[in-house]
């Protein structure tokens, strides 16, 4: 199983990102997918989830300016970030959970002037 993310990088208050997970080894469709993300020196916390019938739940920090989405076909999970804020700062992890819970290596954002 494998959980790969792109789409990271450094990006000035405001601005937009678009991160990506592409999913293999799993049936994708069956997997509830997430984003997760964390700051150094604070826990890991969720920012988005998806579920198999394309409900979406965010944390209260991202809600109206970040939207996951999901392509089954393709078995890639997207996160659309705009109005990006200086506590967007931090790794973030793609999440595959049903049966068992894998995680991708992360990727790095960055948002600042």
């Amino acid at each position: 199983v494998q959980l790969v993310e792109s789409g990271g990088g450094l990006v000035q208050p405001g601005g937009s990102l678009r991160l990506s997970c592409a999913a293999s080894g799993i049936t994708f469709s069956a997997y509830q997918m997430a984003w997760f993300r964390q700051a150094p020196g604070n826990q890991r916390e969720l920012v988005a989830r998806i579920l198999t019938n394309g409900d979406t739940t965010y944390v209260d920090s991202v809600q109206g300016r970040f939207t996951i989405s999901r392509d089954n076909a393709k078995k890639m999970l997207y996160l659309e970030m705009n109005s990006l804020k200086s506590e967007d700062t931090a790794t973030y992890y793609c999440n595959a959970m049903y049966w068992s819970n894998y995680w991708g290596q992360g990727t790095q954002v960055t948002v600042s002037s």
